[in-house]
């Protein structure tokens, strides 16, 4: 019948939402993993122990590190409980955008940022490396989780279990902190639809 789209002719924006349900969900498994480390962080132990594990990471390290260490020791030294406090607030916002999917383009890249700090700072940047080392350190994992997501964000496009997506459709330039690219528009759809040669939408 003449008109009729088929699933070979049509856009693929067309069939988006059927397949990226996946990427939704490891947005979201993800967040609940990040809100478990961040109520941890407003333990009270995290924040006694907090700056003796900056100070603890400097032990074994190559020498041509050490100022690195020296300087994020001597920025937190006098305001550690403030550092502290603020590194428990970051996770915490950060989970609660993952799960929620509000402004993921910036969550994402926030959370890739933070991830390597911590990566550079508390844990050393996985060393120091011994015969006796099992790992590089999670945090580094962490980042490249959120560089995962952001380039999922970027080729599945705007995802609809998200708050984003509400967001976007009232508000014009909130893609932009949300995507990756401008999302397609449904009038967008329905023009590239119309273009397509009669003989290709017809049955």
């Amino acid at each position: 019948m003449a008109g009729k789209v088929t699933s070979e002719t049509a856009p693929a924006t067309t069939r988006t939402w059927q397949s990226t349900w996946p990427k939704d969900a490891l947005r979201i498994t993800f967040g609940f993993i990040w809100l478990i480390d961040a109520v941890l962080k407003w333990f009270p132990g995290f924040r006694s122990s907090y700056m003796d594990t900056i100070m603890g990471e400097t032990k074994g390290q190559p020498g041509w590190l050490h100022p690195w260490f020296s300087f994020w020791v001597n920025v937190q030294h006098p305001h550690a409980m403030h550092f502290a406090y603020l590194v428990a607030v970051l996770e915490t916002l950060i989970a609660v955008a993952l799960i929620l999917g509000f402004a993921r383009k910036i969550t994402y890249i926030g959370g890739a940022i933070l991830s390597v700090l911590i990566w550079a700072t508390a844990e050393g940047l996985g060393g120091p490396y011994s015969s006796g080392s099992a790992d590089i350190g999670t945090a580094i994992v962490y980042a490249v989780v959120f560089m995962g997501l952001l380039a999922l964000s970027y080729y599945a496009g705007p995802a609809r279990y998200s708050v984003d997506y509400y967001l976007e459709q009232r508000i014009s330039w909130w893609w932009k902190v949300a995507e990756m690219r401008r999302p397609v528009t449904t009038a967008q759809t329905l023009a590239a639809v119309s273009t397509f040669p009669q003989h290709q939408r017809s049955a």
